[in-house]
């Protein structure tokens, strides 16, 4: 059987940057950052001067003989080797060609990690005994205390039913076994592999077209993310974003996720990033670099995909989100954080002082129902209201009985960034509403009253530590704000991002009855960043339909065809030498068909090209109109990303006529710092400090 190390290196071989120049012989790593290698082996390539025979280099690896690692592509006039058994921390390969020498220092970090996200989070469960595979069985009770399992291969196919079932002999061809045509244009029988293990105490799979007779394998790689936020701290999770979609496998892509990427069992864009770069470069380790590398999530999705571009750039070259937010840290947690402030404004406050249109108005959502949908959001705040499955009772925080226990909230799960306040030990809190005027467009337009606006504001109050409500305004943590800022938790949009496609697809689902959470202005607050950042957001295309094939799911044609852009756009920067910017690259190769656009509810939806924007201009505006939040009521910038308002002083011209006098000084009362003052950054707003950054 033909070695699985052989496929890789001519298929690292096929992708390897162009040979050194004449007078250089140049070491790569191809799987990963030299100073980010893990589980004990990296994929390196020597780029060879023209003219010099590749049979003389030699490769040594800290003083011993590994040449044979390496196999030659004279096409491309490298070498390529799957460097094994580094040692911890720092290993020096180095490569000669008689006079010719050049070096590479490998940093070597655990299988296990962590390598960029700090300290690994305790307590932890371990459900490899409950992650279920395509037969039904489980991966078995783990190895260790980090979770670990065996690496295992199982085979699959699809049926010309339309199912995947499992497929025990991998030899075997069934009678309903169905055909598939790849991007490639290669006809093949539709046999999946599937690969399971675990890394960074992730469990990740990887899918891909099982040809015996040749590679069915596109060259391109999904790698997929899961949504969700609620219960995401202590686990390693059950599921991942999903491997075995049949319209991704059946066109010749492999596909790729972990357990850590589903925002249900990680709400944590840092360790998330941190689990996709080990997977990734475990699979160019095994199967070869891939062409170009595509994000594909919706709603917690959505973040990573956004995040990861952004703040590991490299790692994604393009992206398809649905339901989508810029981040968790700005967009949702202060979305729900107002929310549940309403709501229990509203309900144990003063539970007669609006009427449910007043109430809407002031949350300036849709639905009026959306401000307790969103308050029950808003239990991702709450360090007491919801624990993953498998955490034993006695290890959970509770204030009186087991206050050093486990927090349940997303601060105290991404604490390695927030840092911990020394007076309480709980994470630092980069949430605030000092200055906000709740209601003040409704006040403007008349929906309420002075009054009501005046007593509202006085009575809203904030969050403690355990999101509990208090009398006074929740105030940010200045430590905390400002890293949120500085290492990308607040998504910028000017690093990675500027220079990755991205499509937006919106299953549209704001007028559900219940109210939703999945709103348009997300959407067009990463839009807003990306333009404040880079000048345009020529590189965002917005997709935009009913829900009539759910939230995101490749049953959609709107969604096919994204997938099917994504394509073209990527092949024609990879096609593309010029010197461009990289945002100017992706902005000039984008396909002339591909612009913004939605499609009619009706039996037979009609596509209608518009800009979408966040002022529901144009057709598309009327049937998919977007709401605002109770911080956009506030007159809070569309972007979304003021932690902490900056404040100036009541100005009385600022508000309706009606206002009296004692009105005017009750104002004052409320407000004794100052109202928010939304035409300046947020104190602490700054961009992002650098990429590639890693915590201790």
């Amino acid at each position: 059987m033909r070695s699985i190390l052989a496929v890789v290196l001519v298929l690292a071989g096929l992708h390897a940057a162009p040979a050194a120049a004449d007078d250089g012989l140049r070491l790569v790593a191809v799987s990963a950052r030299p100073d980010l290698v893990t589980a004990d082996d990296v994929l390196v390539t020597a780029e060879v001067p023209p003219g010099r025979p590749l049979d003389a280099v030699r490769f040594t690896l800290n003083g011993a003989d590994v040449t044979g690692s390496f196999r030659a592509d004279p096409a491309a006039h490298t070498l390529t080797g799957l460097v094994e058994r580094l040692r911890p921390g720092a290993n020096h390969l180095v490569a000669t060609a008689g006079r010719l020498r050049d070096r590479l220092v490998l940093t070597n970090h655990p299988a296990t990690g962590p390598v960029l996200s700090g300290p690994h989070e305790t307590p932890y469960v371990c459900t490899t005994d409950r992650f279920r595979l395509l037969d039904g069985s489980t991966l078995g009770p783990p190895l260790d205390a980090d979770c670990s399992v065996a690496t295992r291969t199982d085979y699959a196919y699809r049926t010309t039913g339309g199912r995947t079932r499992p497929l025990p002999d991998p030899a075997a061809r069934p009678a309903d076994l169905a055909l598939t045509t790849t991007l490639t244009g290669r006809t093949v029988p539709f046999l999946i592999r599937i690969e399971t293990g675990t890394l960074n105490r992730a469990i990740y799979q990887i899918a891909m077209l099982h040809d015996p007779a040749a590679s069915a394998w596109n060259d391109r790689l999904i790698y997929t993310f899961g949504g969700g936020c609620r219960r995401g701290w202590y686990t390693q999770g059950t599921d991942t974003g999903g491997v075995l979609d049949p319209q991704m496998l059946g066109r010749g892509y492999a596909v790729a996720s972990a357990s850590l990427n589903v925002f249900g069992n990680n709400c944590n864009d840092l360790l998330a990033a941190e689990t996709m770069m080990m997977v990734k470069e475990r699979f160019v380790e095994r199967y070869g670099k891939p062409l170009f590398t595509i994000g594909w999530g919706s709603s917690g999705g959505s973040y990573q995909s956004h995040q990861i571009a952004d703040n590991y750039p490299g790692l994604l070259d393009g992206i398809v989100v649905g339901r989508s937010f810029p981040d968790v840290a700005s967009a949702t947690n202060i979305t729900l954080f107002d929310a549940r402030l309403l709501e229990h404004y509203f309900t144990e406050v003063a539970p007669d002082a609006f009427s449910r249109e007043e109430q809407r108005q002031v949350a300036g959502f849709l639905r009026w129902e959306s401000i307790g949908n969103l308050s029950d959001g808003a239990k991702r705040l709450d360090p007491l209201a919801e624990f993953p499955d498998g955490l034993p009772a006695d290890l959970r925080y509770h204030p009186q009985s087991n206050p050093g226990g486990a927090r349940a909230d997303v601060y105290d799960h991404t604490v390695n960034v927030y840092g911990r306040d020394p007076a309480t030990g709980f994470a630092r809190r980069p949430l605030d509403n000092v200055g906000v005027q709740y209601g003040l467009a409704a006040l403007t337009a008349g929906a309420i009253t002075p009054r009501q606006f005046l007593d509202l504001n006085e009575g809203i109050g904030g969050l403690d530590l355990d999101a509990r409500p208090t009398p006074h305004r929740t105030a940010a943590d200045p430590i905390a704000r400002d890293a949120a800022y500085r290492t990308g938790r607040v998504l910028h949009g000017g690093a990675g991002l500027a220079g990755t496609p991205i499509i937006d697809y919106r299953s549209y689902s704001e007028d559900a009855a219940n109210g939703d959470i999945h709103m348009m202005t997300h959407g067009y607050a990463t839009r807003a960043r990306l333009e404040a950042a880079n000048g345009d957001a020529g590189n965002q295309v917005f997709l935009v339909e009913d829900g009539r094939y759910g939230g995101f799911s490749l049953t959609s044609p709107t969604l096919r065809y994204a997938l099917t852009s994504m394509e073209a756009w990527l092949s024609a920067i990879a096609a593309d030498d010029s010197r461009l910017s990289a945002h100017r690259k992706v902005v000039r190769n984008k396909p002339a068909e591909l612009t913004d656009a939605c499609w009619s509810r009706d039996a037979e939806p009609r596509k209608i090209v518009q800009r979408l924007t966040a002022d529901n201009t144009g057709e598309c505006g009327r049937l998919f109109p977007a709401y605002a939040t109770p911080r956009l009521v506030a007159g809070a910038p569309l972007s979304g990303d003021v932690v902490t308002c900056r404040r100036k002083a009541v100005d009385r011209r600022d508000y309706p006529a009606t206002f009296s006098p004692a009105e005017r000084r009750r104002l004052l009362e409320i407000f004794p710092s100052g109202v928010c003052d939304w035409t300046k950054p947020g104190a602490g707003q700054r961009p992002l400090r650098d990429t590639w950054q890693t915590f201790n």
